[in-house]
């Protein structure tokens, strides 16, 4: 089942030459989703015809939004065909509609009841139940779950290249049954496909999805087949390139490896600072998966120590998975200054930015492995918000990035006390009307810029060398995966 819509822009991204090339885009999250995943391809698609390409976007109409965002759609361009297709599948339409229901009743309970809900699937017996129930979808869905996606998809994107031939497919994961897609259309039109990894999928980052070695091995097969058949292949950073370089020996060659981060749109915001009689940080965003135990450690600490400064302070945060952060921040005492919301619209988020004095960013958990792979597009966001960052994060990509841009406020996610510290700093920068030292880099700030993000992704399109040349073993395979993937190099290929 395929739909058709088109959308709207301003005409400040309106193709710039008459005779462009196409590409069809296969990105299994775009608008209305507004979840994570989304933003990568809608921030290509929209820069695309300045630069003279235009693009059909292959997406997938679900049973359900992770994050239902509507207004993103008028952030597409008008020229944009967006072809929304779904496969049939009975088990995640039912589960959608219980999850939905589960929502609704949960949106309009007291906090003790959700507390309670939640805890109940915490429970030995139904985290039983729930471990065979994914186990169980690990061996039936493969690669993923987005399986019956792939046949309606790979049909509407054919029809596309017969109808308007494609220069390029260019396909967008997780999940990895969007790469499918691109090749199998290839494979019947002789249309080249480019891959783009948004996640270290593959590499255990999220193995708790996959409970099966064999399960795993079977990924990781036809992961080596499609990065073997690609025009090009795209990573966030040379670090993934190199985790990815080591385990599918012979897959990769290097000249066709591309490094292109996620990044931030239009012209960076301009710092007014904020007023109020106190200091708001504000997180944005999911929190499950993401550390926060010191955080909440050092704002009591700072309570405690300095209560003065902490009387100052008010922590926002905002997003999904807030329910145990709010308990947690009650029975430390926290309440007066740590508040806490539900998710929200991107128009939202931007005006929530604009009136924070800063905006904290936190990692994964070292156990995660593969931790230090990851920068979400959050970090991105923030630097487009022009405002302090507070990094409280492990050695990963994300304190790379804001390093990078002259972001020195990063605390050690295990040291409460250089989380103080920097929030000492920041109080008192902001007492002293000085708050603008805390701010990125402007010049910086450019190599994150979505038109030159593009530009990258361009030379991928048209099978030229990349920007910046991947050279192998330049980077450093992170510590959480070396002993796997020195002993995965080539087994998947066997």
């Amino acid at each position: 089942m395929a739909q058709k819509s088109r959308v709207t822009l301003d005409a400040a991204l309106q193709p710039q030459t008459s005779a462009m090339n196409h590409v069809v885009a296969i990105a299994y999250f775009f608008p209305p989703e507004g979840s994570a995943g989304t933003y990568r391809p809608l921030r290509f698609v929209r820069h695309l015809p300045a630069l003279g390409w235009s693009s059909t976007v292959i997406s997938a109409d679900r049973y359900d939004h992770e994050r239902n965002d509507p207004e993103l759609l008028r952030l597409v361009p008008p020229d944009t065909e967006v072809i929304r297709v779904r496969g049939r599948d009975p088990w995640q339409a039912v589960q959608a509609w219980r999850e939905e229901r589960m929502r609704r009743k949960l949106a309009a309970a007291p906090i003790e009841l959700v507390n309670q809900v939640e805890a109940a699937t915490h429970k030995r017996v139904r985290s039983a139940i729930r471990s065979v129930v994914r186990r169980t979808e690990a061996y039936y869905y493969r690669p993923d779950l987005a399986m019956h996606w792939i046949r309606p998809a790979v049909e509407a994107t054919v029809q596309v290249c017969q109808r308007r031939p494609p220069k390029t497919i260019w396909a967008t994961a997780g999940p990895i049954s969007a790469w499918i897609v691109a090749r199998q259309v290839s494979e019947r039109t002789g249309v080249p496909y480019v891959l783009d990894l948004r996640d270290p999928l593959g590499l255990s980052y999220h193995e708790s999805e996959c409970h099966s070695a064999w399960v795993r091995r079977r990924l990781r097969r036809t992961m080596y087949h499609l990065f073997k058949g690609a025009q090009a292949i795209v990573f966030l950073f040379d670090t993934v390139a190199e985790a990815y370089s080591v385990t599918f020996p012979g897959a990769l060659d290097p000249a066709r490896i591309h490094i292109i981060p996620n990044g931030y749109e239009g012209p960076l915001d301009e710092f007014v600072p904020p007023g109020g009689n106190r200091f708001t940080v504000l997180y944005a965003g999911t929190l499950s998966g993401y550390r926060y135990d010191t955080f909440l450690h050092a704002l009591r600490v700072l309570k405690d120590t300095h209560p003065a400064q902490a009387r100052l302070l008010r922590v926002h945060f905002v997003g999904e998975g807030m329910n145990a952060l709010a308990t947690e921040a009650e029975a430390s005492g926290l309440s007066d200054i740590v508040d806490v919301a539900g998710p929200t619209s991107h128009a939202e988020i931007a005006r929530l930015q604009r009136e924070a004095h800063a905006l904290l960013v936190l990692g994964r958990p070292s156990t995660v492995k593969g931790h230090e792979l990851f920068a979400g597009a959050k970090v991105f966001g923030y630097i487009k918000a022009m405002r302090p960052v507070l990094g409280v994060l492990p050695q990963d990509e994300t304190r790379k990035v804001l390093s990078r841009v002259g972001i020195t406020s990063i605390a050690a996610a295990d040291s409460t006390a250089a989380i103080v510290s920097n929030l000492r700093a920041l109080l008192d920068s902001w007492s002293a009307g000085s708050l603008d030292s805390f701010l990125p880099d402007v010049a910086k700030c450019d190599v994150y810029s979505a038109r030159r993000q593009t530009q990258g992704l361009i030379r991928a399109l048209e099978g030229a060398a990349a920007l910046e040349p991947f050279v192998p073993s330049s980077a450093k395979i992170p510590p959480s995966l070396q002993d796997e993937i020195t002993g995965l190099a080539g087994a998947q290929c066997a």
